[in-house]
């Protein structure tokens, strides 16, 4: 997968390096709350100015943050975030996606659960399919669904072969699909199959894992 042009990484990496003492982590930190003068640094870090001034050129270098004068003190600066510093920080490729294919073997929970979820947070088509589709919908995911406030779309598991297209971006989520289509390109998601237990414990573990990697995955996908 692409991880974008070449200057863009390599502005990621500049920024990850300053980020990596301590201290600059620490000033990023507090400047995420408001500007601050040097001085008002040097006071809460307890720091000697010289080392401050290396890590404030470390953290302009990186652009990570800029500095102004003072409107009233014109001897006085203030540090401040450069806008959009934090952007790109959290390490994932984005890729462009026409639909989403989520795809286990059953098609009768995890899957179906993560159309549901996708459709919350994204405008990007999805849908989903079984290697081995089962007869209905299992009634735990109905139900772990409904507590939830999600609903689940009207449709019974489906054959992968009979809803794949060779432009899907696909995430298998359960291990026995993603180990027996070796050749369909995508991701994968380890997610534990709650029908082995059965429980309700089991759908609602199952349900925040996708969530989770739903609400991951979302922001990194744009319409292709």
């Amino acid at each position: 997968m692409n991880t974008g042009p070449v200057e863009v990484f390599r502005a990621r990496v500049a920024k990850h390096a300053a980020l990596a003492d301590p201290a600059r982590l620490r000033i990023v930190d507090l400047l995420t709350l408001g500007d601050l003068s040097p001085t008002e640094l040097q006071a809460e870090l307890g720091m000697p100015s010289n080392l401050l001034s290396h890590h404030l050129r470390a953290l302009e270098g990186a652009g990570l943050t800029t500095r102004h004068r003072s409107e009233a003190d014109k001897r006085r600066s203030y540090i401040r975030l450069t806008a959009g510093a934090l952007e790109g920080l959290v390490p994932g490729a984005e890729q462009g996606a026409r639909r989403v294919l989520f795809v286990c073997t059953r098609n009768s929970a995890r899957s179906q659960l993560a159309v549901a979820l996708w459709n919350q947070v994204s405008e990007i088509p999805s849908t989903s399919a079984g290697t081995h589709p089962a007869d209905r919908i299992a009634p735990g995911a109905i139900e772990v669904a409904r507590r939830h406030g999600v609903a689940l779309a009207d449709l019974p598991p489906r054959r992968l072969d009979e809803v794949a297209d060779h432009e899907d971006f696909v995430v298998t989520v359960c291990d026995n699909a993603h180990e027996e289509i070796p050749h369909l390109s995508g991701i994968h998601w380890s997610v534990p199959d709650p029908l082995r237990l059965n429980t309700e414990d089991a759908f609602e573990g199952a349900f925040a894992d996708i969530a989770r990697r739903i609400s991951d995955l979302a922001p990194r996908l744009h319409a292709a």
